[in-house]
């Protein structure tokens, strides 16, 4: 079977071509997909946008100064399944309609399955800061991760890492926005639990609190703090515990903060300021 290399400063993905391998059938649904995508993108006139203007003084200009919309979060999720070719198998199913720009395996196996600039159907409802559509704006990644007992082997998280480093370079995504799916959906979602979270801010990829922790001043207001840092504090216990999910990762399923609590929270809120 022919190979394909795309390679990358910090990180080599290798894509087999679709000559009547395993997926040669999803391969071409996704080759025809991106050859219909390719096709709207190159009009001139643009088919249907100035078209809807109620307007009878109209007319195509073309600019000369464009590009390609990129991505400027990345959301880290578990895929709360049993196996990486369970998840593809998942995310090759169009009635399911989910899908991830790359999935991570237990052994440190990175498979891309969107290309970054595509919008993939990862993130759902939810709200972020004042953005409720991160699925236009970020990057998916699914850790393959059963979501309950799984551990977070090295070789994954060193994979992330790599994944994660390239990404940054490439988009210039800033240190805040690499988040979870429990971030963006307090909710409904819990994922990625357990996680190592630590790990990936000693690299520049989101926030962590330092080992000495400040006391919060006695104004200190946990929900504007939740809501500076970008959670949604329409349901303030939904908030509290996906915090605790991403920062405390011990009693989660409550939403009362601690006194050290609140000393992590004022010290990741000041980061944000």
């Amino acid at each position: 079977m022919k190979r394909i290399y795309y390679a990358f400063p910090a990180l080599l993905l290798i894509a087999a071509s679709c000559g009547g391998g395993k997926y040669a059938a999803t391969e071409k649904v996704y080759k025809e997909k991106a050859k219909n995508f390719a096709a709207q993108y190159s009009q001139a006139p643009v088919e249907g946008q100035l078209d809807r203007v109620l307007s009878g003084n109209k007319e195509w200009i073309a600019s000369t100064n464009f590009g390609v919309r990129k991505p400027n979060y990345v959301m880290i999720h578990h895929t709360a399944q049993n196996s990486l070719d369970q998840t593809v198998k998942t995310f090759h199913n169009e009635k399911v309609g989910v899908s991830s720009h790359y999935v991570i395996s237990r052994d440190g196996k990175i498979v891309q399955m969107l290309n970054d600039l595509y919008r993939g159907h990862h993130a759902g409802l939810g709200r972020w800061g004042n953005d409720t559509d991160l699925n236009s704006s970020s990057i998916g990644i699914e850790l393959d991760n059963n979501g309950t007992t799984d551990p977070w082997p090295d070789a994954q998280v060193a994979a992330l890492l790599s994944l994660l480093q390239q990404l940054k370079e490439t988009y210039k995504i800033p240190q805040a926005n690499f988040i979870g799916h429990m971030d963006y959906a307090p909710t409904r979602k819990n994922d990625p639990s357990r996680f190592p979270w630590k790990k990936l801010a000693d690299r520049g990829f989101g926030f962590w609190y330092d080992e000495v922790l400040e006391e919060p001043p006695l104004n200190f207001d946990p929900k504007l703090a939740l809501r500076v840092i970008g959670y949604d504090v329409k349901n303030i216990d939904a908030a509290i515990k996906a915090f605790k999910i991403h920062y405390i990762q011990r009693d989660t399923t409550t939403a009362i903060l601690t006194a050290q609590d609140l000393k992590i929270l004022y010290a990741i809120f000041k980061k944000y300021l």
